[in-house]
């Protein structure tokens, strides 16, 4: 049987619940709801899709991933979207970050899948945004103001057993 896995990076509690009242608008007003199942979190290794049998295997790997990098700061800084017309998208933007970038660079070498660039980013919504409400959204978001920061400590493994609960995580340290 397969299930899906994906590696990423989550937000403080304090992050979370303020993005999820722009999740919350998002529903309320623009016909989003998929985005209010996950937390605020930055993907580092988009979902892949393996047999349950080779959890061990993913673990292993994850294990591996060199994560000798000082716990760091991300600053959040406003609204960003992938204006696709089939699957728009819109996020939170994190402010560029050499130490983000290293890890993103980290994970993808234990862990191979195709998207060869990088766009960090927190998704607000997506999924069920058609585009209609998508633009009528952006036109309000685009403009607005949202700054935050959080400390960067961890990385995480999730499973997707109807909704992603992690699995593993790895302690970022200088060593």
């Amino acid at each position: 049987m397969k299930k899906m896995y994906f590696i990423a990076i989550y937000a403080d509690q304090k992050t979370i619940d303020e993005v999820r009242i722009f999740k919350e608008d998002l529903a309320l007003h623009f016909g989003n709801s998929k985005a209010l199942t996950n937390d605020a979190h930055i993907t580092l290794a988009p979902p892949f899709s393996r047999e349950i049998e080779l959890e061990e295997d993913i673990h292993l790997a994850f294990q591996k991933i060199n994560t000798s990098i000082a716990p760091f700061e991300i600053n959040l800084n406003g609204f960003g979207s992938f204006p696709n017309p089939k699957h728009p998208v819109l996020f939170i933007k994190p402010e560029e970050n050499e130490n983000l970038k290293q890890l993103y660079f980290n994970v993808k070498e234990k862990f191979s899948f195709e998207r060869d660039s990088f766009y960090p980013h927190i998704t607000v919504g997506y999924r069920d945004l058609n585009y209609d409400n998508f633009l009528k959204a952006w036109d309000i978001y685009k403009d607005k103001n949202y700054k935050t920061k959080f400390l960067v400590d961890k990385i995480s493994l999730l499973r997707h057993d109807g909704k992603w609960i992690p699995i593993n995580e790895k302690k970022l340290s200088q060593e």
